[in-house]
This record gives structure tokens, sequence and C-alpha cells, in this order.
């Protein structure tokens, strides 16, 4: 009986696949919908290549398309650091894309979402009408950035100073 569980155990761990296959697919639905997106504006923006206002809208989509690919790109991120953790570690990768720990998969996953955040207040900043006030979202996104960047500065030390003991 305790070696069946054990089995059980040991090969429940391709239930892992079904968030593999899922984060694929946001990705794939991610990078199609940017895509179509930055395809539909620039053909919107040819149109109007006249208006002065053309630049700063270009400007403002482009960027929005680029939070959509980044959304994308976090989840080929988690999709890849899953199936490297759980199924099979010997992918052919780059070296800075391989993930062995969960925390090598955190430490890159909180990397992307610090730019996500940036790229979110950027967008604001560009489609920033002078009436907002930008500080009530800038503080939060600046304090979760800092708290983020402070959680990846000290996971990373703690991760090396294991990795000399």
């Amino acid at each position: 009986m305790r070696a069946i569980f054990s089995i059980l155990l040991a090969k429940s761990r391709f239930l892992v696949l079904i968030a593999v296959i899922g984060s694929m697919l946001g990705m794939i639905a991610l990078f199609g919908y940017g895509l179509y997106d930055l395809v539909h504006v620039l053909l919107e923006s040819f149109k109007h290549l006249g208006d002065a206002k053309v630049g700063k809208e270009l400007t403002f989509a482009v960027i929005e398309v680029i939070d959509i690919f980044l959304l994308g790109t976090v989840c080929y991120i988690t999709a890849l650091g899953l199936y490297e953790l759980f199924i099979d570690d010997s992918l052919d990768l780059p070296h800075w894309l391989q993930i062995h720990t969960l925390d090598d998969l955190k430490n890159k996953l909180t990397s992307v979402i610090i730019v996500v955040m940036g790229v979110i207040f950027l967008s604001q900043v560009i489609s920033w009408d002078g009436e907002r006030n930008l500080m009530v979202l800038g503080f939060p996104i600046a304090a979760v950035i800092a708290a983020l960047t402070w959680f990846l500065r000290f996971s990373t030390k703690h991760s090396a100073e294991k990795a000399q003991k």
C-alpha cells in the first residue's frame, strides 16, 4: 500500500501539466491579441498621419501593446518554470531562462512584474490629461516596486549564501 501511495505521489507531479498548458494558452492568447491590437493601431495611425494627436496616441497604444506582450511573457516564464521544476529540467534554454528552483521562478516573475507595473504607470503618464492626480497611482506602484526590488535583492542574496554553504 505504501509503495502504491509513493508511486501516486510521484506521478501526481504531472498534474502540473494542466498549469503549464493553461499558461501556454494564456501566452498564445495574449501574444495573438497584442499582435492584432498592434496591427490595428498601426493601420489606424496611417489613416490619420496628418493629425497632430497621432504621435501621442500611437505612443500610448504601443505602450499598452507592450504591456500585453509583457503579460504574455509572464505566462511563458510561468509555463517554462513549472515545466522545468516538476517535469523535466533538461530543456535547451539560454542560461538566463533556466529555472532550477522555486526561488528562480519567483525571481524571474517578480522582475517581469516590476517592468509591467512600470509600463502601466508610464502609460498613465503618457495619457495624462492634467486633471488627474498621478501620485494617487504613482505612490502605490512605487511602493510595490520598492518592496519587490527589496524581495529580489534579499532572495538573491539569501540564495547565494545557501549555495556557498
